[in-house]
């Protein structure tokens, strides 16, 4: 619900207010504050707020009194509301002209009419409303809090989120990855994806619009090819943003349309119910990795010697060992100098390190997954441990081209980052896990004894 400058004319105490300019915008422009501004305006007047003066101290400086309303209509307020008979008797033709040409409304109100009053009838009909919207959006945040705990998947959030803002969402992680694909039609995701390859990341646009209503200050706004996309960071315990909620507004819908004080709020609430259902997925996340990572260490060690044991583990943790694969081992030459640069964001440098080492075993998974070969890796004693799948009915996938790969991603995430590689022969045995390791590490010393990066 909104409160428009038409619905205001309407209270009794506006039955002799007379509207100069911009008549037929009166349901165009919404009333959210209310206030009393006299000169100068300055930064004191919001978007969207209805101002009352009396023009004290334009006195008959035509300049002055064009300036002040200017100020007003730069402000982005909803209408200037003038009381006529002790300091100003009359709007200028210069001034009328100046608000129709700016599209702006301008109304008369007798000195008679007390401005206490209209601000009592507006602030009344608007904490009415807000009242409504509350709960409304509280509602709405039960209903979000139930899925959560019903285990719901995050489409089925994804669409209740959506019936209840009327327009279409998408979530995402930090890397611009569509996390509730099914809940969208097949055009929608090329849309994103198109965005994204062309982009790299609408997420991390600098081109936002400018808005100064400071209700819009969660959001992040801008614009590509006349699309409006407005988006709100997930964020974590520690306020670093975990993903997304990204809309992609209609064509026929302005920012000021959509974003109301109610779907504010639900946006809000829907914000921190996908930060509970990624919380808990990554503590899911979290303790898979953990396991696999334990496994892959055993499977380079040679503490396995089982194969069928061996076999079984593999595929409860999503791994499969009947294909043949090469070992890479890998250094980060260059984390402690990076650190310094940059300790001052971080607490410890312990800290700084495990965001590190997890943001390049996502780009090394992303690659896998790009040339679709199967991966298994871990990070034990200062050094990535990666078996890669090599062959098979695939096709044949050369080390050299998945490292140059992971390369690429990480020159743009993390530019400066140094890794020597190690690379292993094939191996195609269980025991081969524990001699390809080996191998590995002792290409990765010879390359690292010549500093140079192997990719051997």
């Amino acid at each position: 619900m909104t409160l428009t400058l038409n619905d205001v004319l309407t209270f009794e105490i506006m039955e002799s207010a007379r509207v100069r300019t911009g008549k037929k915008f009166l349901d165009q422009r919404y009333v959210q504050w209310i206030s009393v501004i006299e000169m100068p305006v300055e930064n004191f007047v919001r978007k969207n707020e209805a101002v009352l003066s009396t023009a004290i101290g334009c006195g008959q400086d035509l300049e002055l009194f064009k300036k002040f309303v200017q100020d007003i209509i730069e402000s982005e307020a909803s209408a200037l509301m003038i009381a006529l008979g002790r300091h100003i008797f009359q709007i200028p033709q210069e001034v009328i002209a100046l608000a129709e040409e700016k599209n702006f409304v301008i109304i008369e109100i007798p000195w008679e009419v007390r401005f206490a009053n209209i601000i009592e009838d507006v602030m009344k009909e608007l904490n009415g409303i807000q009242y409504k919207d509350r709960e409304r959006s509280e509602q709405v945040q039960q209903e979000l809090l139930k899925l959560i705990l019903k285990n719901s998947d995050i489409n089925t959030i994804s669409r209740f989120i959506q019936k209840q803002i009327g327009c279409p969402i998408m979530l995402i992680d930090r890397k611009g990855v569509m996390l509730d694909q099914n809940s969208h039609r097949q055009s929608f995701i090329d849309q994103w994806k198109f965005l994204m390859m062309r982009e790299n990341s609408p997420i991390k646009s600098p081109s936002s619009v400018a808005m100064h209503d400071p209700m819009f200050s969660k959001f992040q706004i801008f614009e590509i090819d006349e699309q409006i996309i407005v988006q709100m960071p997930i964020l974590q315990g520690l306020g670093d943003a975990q993903g997304y909620l990204i809309v992609m507004l209609p064509p026929h819908i302005t920012i000021n349309d959509f974003l109301t004080q109610y779907r504010i709020n639900v946006l809000e609430h829907s914000s921190t119910t996908i930060a509970l259902w990624l919380s808990r997925k990554n503590a899911i996340e979290n303790t898979k990795m953990s396991l696999r990572s334990d496994f892959v260490q055993e499977l380079a060690k040679g503490d396995i010697h089982n194969w069928n044991q061996a076999n079984s583990r593999a595929k409860l943790l999503g791994y499969n060992l009947k294909v043949p694969y090469v070992c890479i081992v890998g250094f980060a030459e260059n984390l402690k100098t990076l650190f310094q640069k940059r300790k001052h964001d971080y607490a410890t440098f312990g800290n700084w390190l495990d965001n590190m080492i997890r943001y390049i075993e996502e780009e090394i998974l992303y690659a896998a997954q790009s040339l679709k070969r199967e991966v298994m890796l871990t990070y034990q004693e200062e050094r990535l441990l990666i078996f890669l799948e090599i062959s098979g009915d695939k096709g044949n996938v050369n080390p050299s081209d998945f490292l140059d790969l992971v390369e690429r991603r990480l020159r743009n995430l993390i530019p400066e980052v140094v890794i020597s590689w190690g690379i292993s022969n094939p191996l195609n045995t269980l025991d081969g896990f524990h001699k390809s390791y080996e191998n590995a590490k002792v290409a990765l010393e010879i390359g690292r004894s010549k500093k140079e990066s192997v990719t051997v």
